[in-house]
């Protein structure tokens, strides 16, 4: 769609059946499903860069839950807060942002969010998408993080 010109501006692509919604013998299913993710997203700049729109296009990943710490007793884990985000592209400057959670001072199991997700989002709204106010979307005002060049 991108090649073709269509004019829409955001394109949302989620996994079928929520792959990574695993539990159970998780360290393989992780494995694979996350090469399978990067092999997909590589290609996908690649391909935005051969048909000459690399610097048009900028890639947001994420997952709408987190993971605990703990392993369960199915030698998976369970549903937990802060999940890690990535932007890619190619005006992307790399690098971490944020500080890592940490592993042992724990909120109940669940590590502590670092930096709120309304932030990454106010990102992508005000650096990349150019939109003016973001408060009345994110319900206050989240300074954007200098992810992009110029």
């Amino acid at each position: 769609m991108i090649a073709a010109g269509f004019p829409t501006r955001i394109y949302y692509v989620s996994y079928p059946h929520n792959a990574f919604d695993t539990h159970v013998n998780q360290a393989d299913n992780h494995a694979r499903l996350l090469t399978y993710t990067s092999d997909h997203i590589a290609a996908f700049l690649a391909d935005m860069a051969r048909i000459g729109r690399g610097r048009d296009v900028s890639l947001m990943v994420f997952s709408e839950f987190g993971r605990r710490v703990a392993e369960n007793a199915n030698l998976g884990t369970d549903h937990g807060t802060a999940g890690p985000s990535f932007i890619a592209g190619q005006l992307v400057r790399g690098g971490h942002y944020g500080t890592m959670p940490s592993l042992t001072d724990l909120d109940d199991g669940n590590m502590r969010f670092t930096m709120d997700f309304r932030r990454v989002y106010a990102t992508m709204a005000a650096t990349w998408m150019g939109c003016q106010d973001t408060a009345p979307v994110l319900k206050g005002d989240w300074a954007p993080l200098p992810v992009f060049e110029g």
